[in-house]
């Protein structure tokens, strides 16, 4: 699982904004595009779909839900299980990480840039 720093840019508009959604906060600190956030929630709804059937619920191919998937994936946000058929063969079946741990991840992903970030601080005028 990779965590990708928080994006500045949209943690600069968070920080603006009074009340920030769910969303907001989700894609700002994994540096996930909203596609990737509106899978993300359409997976809490349908647990357990496969790339086909999210494809359906979020109105995008099937390459591009993919793609969110797996990036997804990376982040910790969802996993994926393997169902065999039984007509042979097998398909992935996706749920999203419960808002619970979601919450949690969020929390250490933004513990750990801001570190990162004091180091930094810490760092300057050492020249």
């Amino acid at each position: 699982m990779t965590h990708a720093d928080p994006d500045p840019g949209r943690f600069r508009e968070l920080m603006l904004d009074d009340e920030p959604g769910f969303e907001q906060v989700l894609g700002c600190v994994f540096g996930i595009q909203q596609h990737e956030t509106r899978t993300y929630l359409a997976l809490r709804e349908h647990a357990g779909s496969t790339v086909a059937e999210l494809a359906d619920v979020v109105d995008r191919d099937r390459s591009n839900v993919n793609r969110s998937l797996s990036t997804l994936m990376d982040k910790g946000l969802a996993t994926r299980q393997r169902r065999l058929l039984d007509s042979g063969g097998h398909v992935y079946q996706y749920t999203a990480t419960p808002i619970e741990e979601a919450r949690e991840l969020m929390h250490e992903t933004l513990d750990e840039w801001a570190a990162y970030v004091h180091e930094r601080i810490d760092e300057f005028g050492d020249d």
